[in-house]
């Protein structure tokens, strides 16, 4: 069931979504060679928490960080321990989400250990373009399909592969919640979006082929072929206007 947000349920999603945005910049400036992903999700939880907010990964589904942290071929999910520690040259997606008075914020964004290959920023930079393609068409009367055609289109025009497995999703009290958003589709098909959705777009993007493998932790996900793959997302309300992304930086 989709649930529609109301005016003061948007105006308290902003307050997550800025805590979740706030957290996850952090987590960025923290990247750098020797610090281990361990220390990063420590930041995190303490400065969300700091804000009278709840770590939103915390405990889900019995998830034991409060950051997600995937390096280099990790897709998704990668479980932050003292045993990773970042390397230059490193990709590392960082996705993060805070609950704050009822409702989540959650957003991603792979950032670069130092100095990093033309490869990597390359796909770097197609993932996060393709972001905002798929934003652009989050508006009332286009489809779940044109934001997934959108993020599908830029990126394999790249040589690039859309994860399928996972998608983005609705946000609202749950942070996971209906619809499902797939970072590929059909325009004009799907789920039909309407002013006062909650929506979570988030690309994965692998360099070589789409395939992916979950390990025997049964959280971290990774490329079948060991290819690099980055991760970025944004929670973003459908209003009359158009869409407004609710974890931008200020």
């Amino acid at each position: 069931m989709i649930v529609l947000k109301t005016s003061r349920e948007l105006s308290v999603m902003r307050k997550a979504g800025r805590i979740s945005q706030k957290a996850l910049r952090l987590a960025g400036e923290a990247v750098e060679p020797g610090v281990s992903a361990w220390e990063i999700d420590k930041l995190v939880r303490k400065y969300i928490e700091s804000e009278g907010a709840k770590p939103s990964f915390l405990g889900y589904d019995g998830y034991p960080a409060s950051a997600c942290i995937s390096v280099n071929n990790v897709v998704i999910h990668g479980i932050p321990k003292k045993s990773v520690i970042l390397k230059k040259g490193d990709i590392v997606s960082i996705d993060v989400g805070a609950y704050y008075e009822g409702f989540h914020g959650d957003n991603a964004w792979t950032f670069p250990c130092g100095e990093i290959s033309e490869e990597a920023k390359a796909l770097l930079d197609a993932t996060e373009r393709s972001l905002f393609l798929g934003i652009e068409k989050a508006r009332p009367g286009n489809r779940v399909g044109d934001v997934g055609r959108a993020v599908q289109e830029y990126v394999e025009a790249r040589s690039y592969s859309v994860v399928r497995e996972f998608t983005g999703h609705g946000v609202g009290a749950e942070m996971h919640e209906d619809p499902s958003v797939p970072n590929y589709g059909t325009p004009g098909r799907g789920v039909r979006l309407t002013a006062g959705m909650v929506i979570a777009i988030e690309p994965m993007i692998n360099q070589g082929r789409r395939e992916i493998e979950v390990k025997p932790d049964g959280w971290t996900v990774v490329t079948k072929d060991g290819s690099l793959s980055a991760h970025f997302e944004h929670t973003v309300a459908i209003t009359p206007q158009g869409p407004v992304i609710l974890t931008l930086h200020e």
